[in-house]
């Protein structure tokens, strides 16, 4: 996936530059890389030993979170090094060149003030660890904790470096000045900040995560600079507490799951199971009025549940699919508006990271969130199926041959190994035979086992680039997690949620109320933000309110994933939109009028959702 002009991780897809610009980063590369398989041989001999041997290790979740950590954190120095961290590219094109250029270099020293201003505090956190000794190894955990300060210190000097070699020298000075006065004048301004409560929050978790992300800073980093300054300027807290809740927002044992998820979507992307999956369905259903439709969706649905990546997914069925729909008279512009709908439908279809990491900071379990999440895609399939049938009465099925039972069945051959992972992902975790990182760990075995064996391997070359690009991207998910963990407490201990609380109690229309201002409130941030970074701000605030209306979190994690996914796709902010665009060859300005009605037939499907609890809870 890195060799394309456009990465896609745990959904949020960004342009991206995968190069390495420094050289002298190859160890860490290495190291990185040598820590993913130490992680993963841990997690696998934690399955045979324990459900073979039923006898687990004791110390191999600790040897796991170690190496997972320091993965994470040197994974993120990587992600800073290849230009890899996500961030929002809308706003940017439509400033002039030089003021774009001065804007992104107050953005990248910005991001440098906020990583040398975090270094000493990541260092005292990680000596007042050595107080604290691990359960099964006895080690100090300072030699977890220290992955902190390593990888910020990278960050940082990779940062400053980059800022020295792409920076235009004649603005250094200027935007250096800027920044200082953006830091300066609020410092002098303290005490009208002190002052004013709870409207610190718009100012500083809002509109200035607002301004840094419309001049291109990566998110994760929008979200620290956010949190930071709403912290020194507006409270009293020690910014020690902060880097407590970017350590506490990486570390579940539950997210272990996911760079091996991101690595599974790069063997799905390097082995071609996902074009084998289409060729099955392109035999069964070709032959039909709106049958190329119908492929289109089915294999979105099916290679989701491997890839867990929408861009991987669009990338794999487009070009399967594109020159015969076209032939059969359907235009870019509808193709592409299909496919970016087909591939919001999609995320709720294990593996979804977004579910993952959903469980993750709302208590939800995982098994329940992947066996509803089948149900719940359907529902969108279907509405989505139902318009696509419509559209295409008047397709040109001319010259168009049914497969032989011949041709289904060789067909069907060649992509059972690759159709059974997704059911067996989601067997094994919603029955309850493994955990999610457990199973994550066996689908890439699997995988790798099948695509070498049937689908014409992995060549060698290739498998140190993966493992690297595995690194740099679950680095880059897993920062945005730590920053918005500790946004989200931010938000917690200021009394927003109390307030919140309050008001939503006080609306009218009870739990389909407050179901109706939720969705409004994800489809908005899914524009902007997309899932991982607002699932982690507001699982924690809103879950509890939709719990004390009664509703099943379950039920509420679909509406809102579902919500989510939708904004993602919807013109004109909609950063997904803009990817399936250039994916699918086509003008932003054609496709977007060609989208709507997609839009609103997922909307639909959304609203059934919702006002059904049991559409999501049935199968629990």
């Amino acid at each position: 996936m890195t060799d394309e002009s456009v990465l896609a991780v745990g959904g949020l897809e960004i342009e991206a530059a995968p190069q390495r610009a420094e050289g002298w980063m190859r160890p860490v590369e290495l190291l990185a890389a040598g820590l993913f398989l130490v992680m993963m041989v841990t997690i696998l001999a934690n399955v045979f030993f324990r459900y073979v041997l039923t006898k687990p290790l004791i110390w191999g979740d600790e040897v796991a979170s170690i190496s997972f950590i320091w993965m994470a954190m040197l994974g993120a120095a990587l992600a800073v090094d290849r230009h890899e961290h996500l961030r929002l590219t809308i706003v940017l094109p439509l400033i002039p060149e030089r003021p774009r250029a001065f804007l992104e270099l107050v953005g990248r020293i910005a991001v440098a003030v906020l990583l040398l201003r975090l270094l000493p505090v990541a260092v005292s956190y990680a000596w007042e660890e050595s107080y604290v000794t691990s359960a099964a190894l006895g080690l100090p955990m300072t030699v977890r904790a220290a992955a902190l300060p390593v990888g910020i210190a990278l960050m940082a000097l990779l940062t400053l470096l980059s800022i020295l070699r792409d920076g235009d020298r004649k603005m250094l000075v200027p935007a250096g000045l800027t920044v200082a006065a953006g830091i300066g004048l609020p410092w002098l301004g303290q005490p009208l900040f002190a002052s004013l409560g709870l409207w610190n929050l718009p100012i500083f978790l809002v509109l200035l995560v607002a301004a840094f992300l419309a001049v291109g800073v990566p998110i994760a980093f929008c979200f620290g600079l956010g949190t930071l300054s709403y912290l020194t300027l507006a409270t009293t807290a020690p910014v020690f507490v902060m880097i407590g809740r970017i350590d506490e927002g990486m570390s579940s044992l539950i997210l272990l799951s996911v760079p091996i998820f991101v690595l599974l979507g790069v063997i799905l992307d390097e082995t071609g199971m996902g074009r084998a999956i289409v060729g099955f369905l392109g035999s069964l259903l070709g032959h039909v009025k709106a049958g190329m439709s119908y492929v289109l969706l089915g294999s979105l649905f099916l290679v989701s549940g491997i890839s867990g990546s929408k861009v991987s997914d669009m990338a794999t069925v487009a070009p399967a699919l594109f020159p015969e729909m076209k032939r059969r008279g359907h235009s870019t512009p509808e193709m592409t508006a299909l496919l970016a709908t087909g591939a919001a439908m999609a995320d709720t279809v294990p593996p979804s990271i977004v579910l993952i990491v959903l469980g993750s900071v709302a208590g939800v379990s995982i098994a329940g969130l992947f066996t509803s999440g089948f149900a719940i895609a359907i529902v969108l399939l279907v509405s989505l199926a139902a318009l696509a049938r419509w559209k295409a009465r008047r397709e040109d099925m001319r010259g168009v041959r049914r497969a032989t039972w011949g041709d289904v069945l060789r067909a069907a051959v060649i992509a059972t190994p690759a159709l059974v992972l997704p059911f067996m992902i989601r067997g094994l975790v919603g029955g309850g035979v493994a955990t999610a990182t457990e199973v994550s760990a066996i689908a890439v075995v699997y995988a790798f086992v099948i695509g070498v064996i049937l689908y014409g391997g992995i060549p060698p070359r290739r498998l140190m680039p993966m493992l690297v690009a595995t690194a740099a991207m679950s680095g880059a998910i897993l920062l945005i997690l730590g920053f918005a963990s500790a946004m989200a407490w931010a938000l917690t201990q200021s009394g927003f949620a109390r307030e919140l609380m309050t008001l939503v109690s006080s609306m009218p229309g009870g739990w389909l109320g407050f179901m109706g201002v939720s969705i409004l409130i994800f489809l908005i941030l899914g524009c902007i933000l997309e899932g991982l970074p607002a699932i982690v701000l507001l699982a924690p605030i809103m879950f509890p309110l939709a719990r004390n209306l009664g509703i099943h979190d379950v039920h509420y994690a679909m509406v809102v994933v579902t919500a989510m996914n939708i904004g993602l796709m919807a013109p004109p902010i909609g950063i997904g939109f803009y990817i399936a665009c250039k994916i699918g060859g086509a003008e932003p300005d054609a496709v977007m009028g060609r989208i709507w009605p997609y839009i609103a037939a997922l909307l639909v499907g959304l609203a059934v959702i919702a006002a059904v609890p049991a559409i999501s809870t049935a199968l629990l």
